[in-house]
């Protein structure tokens, strides 16, 4: 059996309003569009649902016992699919988000207050990891999404790169490249560096970038977190390689940054599981990310910061 809902609406409104041109006015049908839905639909069925004359349309007994049934059925489609359109546009609940460090301290809290401001019903809550934590929590569906350094493999994750900045020298202010107009990656050879360990998404890039400028460096020191890069750095034990998302720098140190050439970039991406739907409330924060990624790459190239 092959029926439409369209003809069991018509139906619906044959049988109510007990008459095809009555009928074709509320569902904005012909009359005789309203006549031919009703034919199709008691050949389909192999049974006269109503009896016609001249002057009124009257439903036969199996008309009768289908209109009571169907009437009923079809307010039950229209409330479930009214419901499922009103999930679709909700904009509340608990989101979770992963990020690696550096992106949890300089990216997210502008995130976070937009995302209140615009979305006041939705809850937030930023879980601060490296960023191997943050693939395997994305992984397990412990988070909603998470933001991470790029490139990825597409096989597990769907990923969509929201910034591009540039890896930066950390020096101090002493240091004989400070005093350079530019720097270029060369001018690290046989330097003393303090690099984040391998629980950064940004060390591999470091290592790649290294190699490919057939820098050799030694490195002193691999620390965990971001910030202790500063005072190793102002304590003279190396010099440090960071992303333009670390600025600014920590105020009364005796530091700076200088830009190298050729510009090498770390791609900041958002990250999801591969085949999965994201709540409408995920959806929301994800564009709110997005967006404000957009706004930091607006401002930095008003106002270079280096």
């Amino acid at each position: 059996m092959n029926y439409s809902l369209r003809q069991l609406r018509v139906f619906v409104a044959v049988a109510h309003h007990k008459g095809f041109s009555q009928a074709g006015q509320i569902i904005g049908l012909s009359q005789s569009a309203v006549s031919h839905s009703i034919k199709e639909l008691e050949n389909e069925m192999g049974i006269r649902l109503l009896d016609r004359t001249t002057r009124e349309v009257v439903l036969t007994e199996a008309g009768i016992q289908l209109a009571s049934r169907l009437e009923r059925l079809l307010e039950e489609l229209n409330t479930t699919l009214l419901d499922v359109r009103r999930y679709g546009q909700q904009r509340s609940g608990t989101v979770r988000v992963a990020a690696s460090q550096t992106i949890s301290a300089h990216l997210m809290p502008q995130c976070l207050a937009a995302s209140q401001i615009h979305f006041p019903d939705i809850k937030v809550m930023l879980r601060d990891r490296p960023q191997q934590w943050v693939l395997q929590s994305i992984h397990n569906a412990e988070v909603d999404f998470g933001i991470v350094i790029g490139p990825l493999s597409p096989e597990e994750f769907e990923c969509e790169a929201i910034l591009d900045e540039p890896f930066l020298l950390l020096c101090r202010q002493d240091d004989p490249l400070a005093q350079q107009q530019v720097v270029s990656w060369q001018m690290l050879n046989q330097r003393l560096l303090v690099l984040q360990d391998y629980t950064s998404g940004s060390r591999v890039l470091i290592d790649e970038a290294l190699k490919g400028q057939q820098v050799q460096t030694e490195i002193v020191q691999e620390i965990g977190h971001p910030a202790t890069l500063y005072p190793m750095v102002e304590a003279g034990i190396g010099i440090s390689i960071l992303p333009a998302l670390a600025l600014p720098l920590p105020q009364g140190r005796p530091l700076l940054v200088k830009r190298m050439v050729p510009e090498i970039n770390r791609t900041i991406m958002l990250v999801r599981r591969k085949n999965r739907s994201l709540t409408p409330a995920a959806d929301a924060i994800w564009q709110e990310v997005r967006q404000q990624a957009v706004l930091l790459t607006r401002q930095r190239e008003n106002t270079p910061a280096f």
